[in-house]
């Protein structure tokens, strides 16, 4: 099946730079990448992201599948928050379940792009519109996490305005970069655009690599602060993304037959925000606990979908097609 998807997935030199990362971190080793540099590097990736998307948007007919794809990755990050949530309140607090389930309903910007360097090592590429969905379904968790802290705790946390969760949740730099980064690609001269092609292209990798190494710095040390959570939340953190790609991954056959889109899909449904949703959370629902549900989207959702979970998805997309 995948063996040889997995293996020669875990030879990219971008996912060996996220080991090396971990590596460096469990030796204390003194590696690190400056702050402003890893910024740096994160806006870049969402530039290229959304501007590539944009061009490719600019020659493309709008149609009912776009349209389809933009209404079930809404329906994706509202419905998975959901179940999470009844989930986790079993054995977390309301406001700690809710902000994990927002995590898990929301996407990981990093992830999407390492899900597109992964379709490129196979000779693919998912169309222009799936960047949008990516971008969107950055916030209906959110508001679903913070609707049901409402309705199930009372307390100051949940007088929050809603209107100003959304707003926080739209004006996010991720949100805010891959969006005008794919309406600016949409609205460029395409003969100027190709005078930036080699930034935006060329060097890409690159910089995802060196990304990566950060990551695995950082991972390797959340990891380390989350070992008091217990199992209960490892587990969950291991297998509801699982679970979430595989389901996505099949279902998504029905709304198109694109493998590249139908496996950006599932890595969407797959990944947890560890950026997007803490921003939002710390600022509405200031109960919970940033150190279990970063290192769960961190140390656990992250490494597993980069490195096995991708081929996961793709074989079952392409025996589902």
């Amino acid at each position: 099946m995948t063996t040889n998807l997995i293996l020669n997935n875990l030879t990219n030199p971008t996912l060996l730079f996220f080991i090396l990362g971990i590596t460096a971190a469990v030796i204390k080793s003194d590696l690190e990448i400056p702050a402003p540099t890893v910024k740096f590097i994160s806006l870049y990736l969402l530039f290229s992201i959304g501007f590539k998307g944009g061009q490719e948007l600019q020659h493309s007919e709008f149609n009912i599948e776009i349209v389809n794809s933009i209404l079930f990755g809404l329906l994706i990050a509202t419905l998975i928050p959901l179940y999470c949530f009844y989930i986790l309140k079993q054995k977390l607090s309301i406001s700690n379940a809710a902000a994990v389930a927002a995590s898990y309903g929301s996407v990981s910007a990093v992830t999407f792009v390492s899900a597109v360097s992964f379709l490129e090592m196979q000779s693919m590429h998912s169309d222009g519109h799936m960047i949008a969905v990516m971008a969107l379904m950055e916030f209906p968790a959110i508001v679903v996490g913070v609707m049901l802290i409402r309705k199930f705790e009372k307390s100051d946390d949940a007088t929050t305005s809603l209107s100003k969760v959304v707003k926080h949740a739209f004006s996010n730099a991720s949100v805010i970069m891959i969006l005008g980064s794919l309406l600016i690609g949409m609205i460029s001269d395409s003969k100027q655009a190709e005078g930036i092609k080699p930034f935006t292209t060329d060097i890409f990798k690159g910089f995802l690599a060196i990304f990566l190494l950060e990551m695995g710095l950082v991972t390797a040390k959340r990891f380390k602060a989350f070992k008091e959570q217990g199992v209960y939340v490892m587990i969950f953190a291991l297998l509801a993304p699982l679970l979430n790609g595989i389901a996505v991954a099949y279902t998504s056959q029905f709304i198109t037959q694109s493998v590249a889109n139908r496996f950006i899909f599932a890595i969407l449904a797959a990944s947890a925000s560890y950026i997007a949703v803490p921003a939002a959370m710390r600022f509405a629902a200031p109960k919970a606990d940033p150190g279990l549900y970063i290192p769960m989207a961190l140390g656990f959702t992250f490494p597993l979908n980069i490195s096995i979970g991708m081929p996961i998805y793709f074989y079952i997309i392409n025996i589902t097609g």
